[in-house]
């Protein structure tokens, strides 16, 4: 089954994707959505279904969650 990119939309196959907090992005979109620094998965955190690295998380949503 393919999934779909939370970021771009378009089919994330197999053989591309990182899987992180139970969705499938490719790799050139899994960055912060603020200073768009490339994230680990399962290493960052989310809001609004958007990712963030945890210095910007801190910075515009106060707590870090997600982790």
């Amino acid at each position: 089954m393919v999934g779909y990119c939370p970021i771009c939309g378009k089919p994330v196959y197999f053989g591309e994707k990182k899987r992180s907090l139970g969705r499938d992005y490719h790799p050139l979109c899994l960055k912060c959505q603020q200073c768009q620094r490339q994230l680990t998965p399962g290493q960052h955190a989310e809001h609004d279904e958007k990712p963030y690295c945890t210095n910007c998380y801190m910075k515009t949503f106060g707590t870090v969650t997600g982790d």
